[in-house]
């Protein structure tokens, strides 16, 4: 797991054809907006949670955020404890994101 900067964060998915966005907030919080192409596995939902997340794919890299990077933070440990070697945790999540959004 690391804890990437906006900017690391945007520039490291920009150039990574094995990525993928996964947004860990409420489904009200997603459907506020969402970085485009983000796949939603809420982390408050412990349970479907972590069943959801034995079933991603452990060769690619989980570029991961929420509201402010608390919850994706505790989410990409997790993503590691079930084999998930490369996740991405966006620090500041969505609050701070300068990037594009989809509503």
């Amino acid at each position: 797991m690391a804890d990437l900067t906006q900017q690391q964060w945007s520039e490291q998915l920009e150039k990574d054809d094995n990525s993928v966005i996964l947004d860990v907030r409420t489904d009200a919080e997603f459907e506020e907006g969402y970085i485009p192409g983000a796949i939603q596995i809420d982390i408050y939902n412990g349970a479907e949670f972590l069943q959801r997340a034995k079933q991603l794919d452990p060769q690619k890299n989980y570029y991961v955020y929420c509201r402010s990077g608390g919850r994706s933070g505790q989410a990409c440990m997790l993503l590691n404890s079930v084999g998930i070697k490369n996740a991405y945790n966006l620090k500041g999540g969505i609050m701070e994101w300068k990037g594009e959004t989809t509503n």
